[in-house]
């Protein structure tokens, strides 16, 4: 199974099964997520790597989301309340961007977008482990905490939805 789009692998024809869903090797993506050519792809030719550049969006995206909350509800509330703020406001974002520009697959909103909150939550449960240890013990603002913490959240959201969200069943033969 190729887990990228290269035009050597185009049979040049997009057939698709009773449920609509395409059958052809280019309509392959990461982890088995099949649906028709995102945006990005015009612009990316590798899936992987348009995947890897919503991921970057998501990240600025979540981190201004964090910035944002720390400087209303957390100063009223706390860093902890902020993290959960940013995580659902982030969350909804990170999923319209990865099923409008890249993926683009059809049906099962629901039960995407609870695979990817499945991923997201491990996401927050890391961070929300990290935040404290190192804003309590290493005595580091919440900002900068948050900016080290990503680079390793960054790296369980892009396994976890390449091998878990969106995914689809293989067709029968």
């Amino acid at each position: 199974m190729s887990t990228g789009r290269d035009d050597s692998e185009s049979s040049g024809t997009d057939s698709v099964t009773a449920a609509g869903e395409p059958t052809t090797e280019e309509d392959r993506s990461v982890g088995g997520m099949r649906g028709p050519d995102g945006p990005l792809l015009r612009l990316f030719r590798d899936r992987r790597v348009a995947f890897l550049f919503v991921g970057g969006i998501n990240t600025v995206v979540g981190f201004g989301w964090f910035a944002l909350f720390d400087i209303t509800v957390g100063q009223l509330w706390g860093y902890m309340v902020t993290l959960l703020f940013a995580h659902v406001a982030s969350v909804l974002c990170a999923f319209v961007l990865y099923r409008r520009l890249v993926f683009r697959v059809r049906g099962h909103v629901w039960t995407d977008l609870m695979r990817f909150e499945l991923v997201y939550l491990t996401s927050l449960g890391i961070n929300a482990v990290l935040l404290p240890l190192l804003v309590e013990f290493a005595h580091l603002e919440p900002i900068v905490a948050q900016a080290l913490i990503v680079f390793v959240t960054t790296m369980v959201s892009y396994f976890g939805h390449s091998l878990f969200s969106f995914r689809r069943k293989e067709p029968t033969a």
